[in-house]
């Protein structure tokens, strides 16, 4: 058995959103495993929540169409989200003066990670247990 962790990656470039707000949501996203992170964000009012399910969508496709991954088993491992282009427009304003408009765009990249298997987490959890009932030294 291989001990490498196998990933898979998808990218939404040229969302037509700011960096900024799909941000918020995507920090919420982080450690999730992709049937968790998918049910949040069905239920999230924001648009930046649509343009984040349709890059999780595809990247557990990646997952399952590339490597053989069941969904259940894909972890969120990095949400990137980077300041694409930005369109400038301007807005006609009072006594002949133009006010600018910026139409701000995001590229998304988001890698999920096949989880570990539930031993491992299991050891990994009796191992902190043990380091917290550590006698303290006075």
């Amino acid at each position: 058995m291989s001990t490498e962790i196998r990933t898979a990656r998808a990218e939404m470039k040229y969302a037509r959103m700011s960096a900024f707000k799909i941000r918020d949501i995507a920090r919420c996203l982080r450690g999730l495993r992709a049937p968790e992170a998918d049910a949040r964000l069905r239920f999230a009012p924001q648009k930046s929540a649509r343009l984040l399910v349709q890059t999780l969508r595809s990247a557990v496709a990646n997952a399952e169409n590339k490597h053989s991954i069941p969904a259940e088993n894909l972890v969120v491992h990095e949400i990137m989200v980077g300041e694409g282009p930005t369109f400038h427009r301007f807005q006609p304003k009072a006594r002949g003066s133009a006010g600018p408009i910026r139409k701000r765009t995001s590229h998304i990249r988001m890698t999920l990670q096949e989880a570990p298997p539930e031993a491992a987490k299991a050891e990994k959890k009796e191992k902190k247990v043990a380091r917290v009932k550590a006698p303290a030294k006075e």
